[in-house]
């Protein structure tokens, strides 16, 4: 069965705007099946996935496979205008997903030589694949499992790190990238576009890494 979200019927039965309603239906809807089940609301999904199209205004989305596990609600929310890659969790799911998908970053490096030679020995992979770097170490896995002139050109993007290094408090945030300051990015930038057989082609970097979102907040203008 595919999953089309733009054909769903209207939305029946108790609305969000009613938790303990909506609660209590999602709850009697899985109220006969063994545990642990996970269920997926469809008109939530289609509201939600509706409201980040406005709410972008025009800027494209990249999904995030880490955190939408189930192909099929990949697939369909990819299917709405608006949408447009993946991010991916590890290689071999960006190398399988690439079967049917044509953009897709890997959201962080890999030294999974497997994966790798696959990778870098099919050209229409390595088309739709980018790879996802910190250290320039992961380019020489790279060229360990295939030399620049026997492979496919590999597409790579930095993975920078925005975190906040402050003079009092110290460092807030995530540790996620050794590459932090702007003059770190330069450099590793000019280390790919230097190197034979690699293709620079993006940056990551985001502001949830100098921090998170409790569940329940009231709106915050000011940071």
């Amino acid at each position: 069965m595919s999953l089309d979200l733009l054909s769903l019927p209207p939305a029946t039965g108790p609305g969000w705007n009613d938790p303990a309603a909506f609660w209590a239906a999602r709850s009697a809807a899985v109220s006969a099946v063994s545990g642990p089940v996970a269920a997926i609301d469809l008109d939530a999904l289609r509201f939600n996935a509706m409201d980040l199209v406005v709410r972008s205004a025009g800027v494209p989305i990249r999904v995030a496979s880490k955190s939408i596990r189930v192909r099929e609600v990949l697939d369909a929310t990819l299917a709405i205008g608006g949408y447009r890659g993946i991010l991916a969790f590890t290689l071999p799911e960006a190398l399988w997903l690439a079967r049917e998908h044509d953009d897709i970053v890997l959201g962080y490096p890999s030294v999974d030589r497997a994966a790798l030679e696959r990778l870098v020995r099919d050209d229409d992979l390595a088309r739709r694949v980018t790879l996802m770097i910190d250290d320039p170490a992961q380019l020489d896995v790279v060229d360990a499992v295939a030399a620049p002139s026997a492979r496919a050109r590999v597409r790579v993007a930095i993975d920078a790190d925005a975190s906040w290094r402050a003079p009092v408090l110290g460092h807030v945030g995530v540790r996620r990238s050794p590459v932090h300051e702007p003059a770190e990015v330069v450099r590793l930038a000019r280390s790919i576009v230097t190197r034979p057989g690699f293709e620079l082609v993006g940056l990551m970097m985001y502001e949830a890494q100098i921090a998170g979102q409790p569940d329940q907040v009231k709106p915050q203008y000011v940071v």
